[in-house]
């Protein structure tokens, strides 16, 4: 359920039905989805990405991963999961897609947890990121 109790009541005083209602928070979930099936699909087959990610032990600007998986579901609109590399991983708690190339991801997004605790953008090479 995307919507409280009181945003639902307000949601029908101003119109929308139950089903209405319903209907827009479906949407919503399948939008959610389709998004955490997009950014899967950018790093399936996947041994290295690139990123932004500022890191203690590394000066690259846009430091290399060697990564193992990323595994992300959907609650509500919410998208989460965990991104795993060679030596450690991050709780994901948001995924998009940034842009494109031919139809395809070409940059994502996501917000990583512990450790980490921000946005991090990750490209197939260095040169999407800049």
């Amino acid at each position: 359920m995307l919507f409280d109790q009181r945003t639902r009541a307000k949601l029908r005083v101003a119109g929308l039905s139950r089903d209405d209602v319903s209907d827009i928070e479906r949407a919503v979930a399948d939008e959610a989805a389709a998004e955490a099936d997009r950014v899967e699909a950018f790093f399936d087959g996947l041994d290295t990405v690139y990123s932004d990610m500022d890191q203690t032990h590394s000066t690259a600007e846009f430091p290399e991963h060697d990564l193992d998986y990323v595994d992300l579901f959907t609650h509500s609109q919410d998208i989460r999961g965990f991104v795993r590399f060679d030596t450690w991983g991050a709780y994901v708690e948001g995924a998009r897609v940034l842009t494109e190339a031919d139809g395809d991801p070409a940059v994502v997004e996501l917000t990583l947890g512990p450790t980490v605790h921000g946005r991090v953008r990750f490209a197939r090479d260095r040169a999407a990121l800049e």
